[in-house]
């Protein structure tokens, strides 16, 4: 198979590996789904910005971030509003992408599952709620944050591919990450793995560094992805790059 890289179909790098293509493009969510044609995607895996939440807790400055919200702070990335009215245009736009009878995982902080969550069932069949039990402590102002969920829906019918699985997962989440939202790419291969097929197309409209994107091509389906965060589609489409060429994660090496 080949890998293409970003918005340049005309610069393609061999494989070694009997992996999928990928497709990353630097593009906020919306222009990057309503650019899609109808039912052109099979599985949609997403971990869409919480900013609900960080407004909510009014972030001033802190030692991972510096000043949230700054323009001019290179260690944080512009984010989606997940006020419900741009959520409903995101969820449409997945609904149209979709294809019939496939599957989308949905990830949710505990301020967005209790805002927006409920908004995924106007548009898709919603199957359950997994858990993420990230293994490690986190922070939080009462008790101390380890866990997110992930909304688990359908267009149509589907089974699931693995009947094997808890709907809660433990996977440790990531440290010194490349990227600030980084999620373990373990996370997205259990998604992939339960509701996909080889040569599927699976796509992430918040791809962030393209944790999704490994999981995708390392389950032998097709990758495509956008960010509006430049940074990001940059580490993503070099990760993948690499990752097709040598079968080595550089961001996840351990795996």
């Amino acid at each position: 198979m080949i890998a293409r890289t970003a918005g340049n179909d005309s610069a393609p790098a061999a494989s070694v590996r009997a992996l999928g293509t990928f497709d990353i493009r630097t593009q906020d969510c919306i222009d990057f789904l309503r650019g899609l044609p109808d039912a052109s995607v099979d599985l949609i895996v997403t971990d869409p910005a919480y900013s609900g939440m960080n407004r909510h807790l009014r972030f001033g400055h802190g030692r991972i971030v510096g000043h949230y919200g700054k323009p001019d702070n290179d260690r944080w990335f512009h984010e989606f509003s997940d006020d419900p009215e741009s959520y409903a245009v995101f969820l449409g736009e997945c609904h149209r992408v979709l294809r019939q009878d496939r599957h989308v995982y949905i990830m949710f902080d505990t301020f967005s599952m209790l805002s927006l969550g409920a908004l995924v069932r106007d548009f898709f069949d919603v199957k359950g709620v997994v858990v993420w039990d990230k293994m490690h402590l986190g922070m939080g102002h009462y008790f101390r944050r380890r866990h997110e969920q992930i909304v688990f829906a359908s267009k149509g019918r589907r089974k699931l591919s693995r009947r094997d699985l808890p709907d809660v997962w433990a996977v440790p989440r990531i440290h010194r990450a490349a990227y600030p939202t980084q999620k373990p790419v373990k996370l997205f291969e259990l998604m992939v793995q339960a509701s996909a097929e080889p040569g599927f197309l699976v796509c992430d409209p918040f791809c962030g560094s393209g944790s999704s994107g490994v999981a995708a091509l390392l389950t032998g389906c097709d990758f495509i992805g956008a960010d509006v965060d430049a940074r990001a589609v940059d580490i993503a489409e070099d990760r993948l790059t690499r990752f097709v060429a040598t079968g080595q994660d550089p961001l996840e090496p351990a795996r």
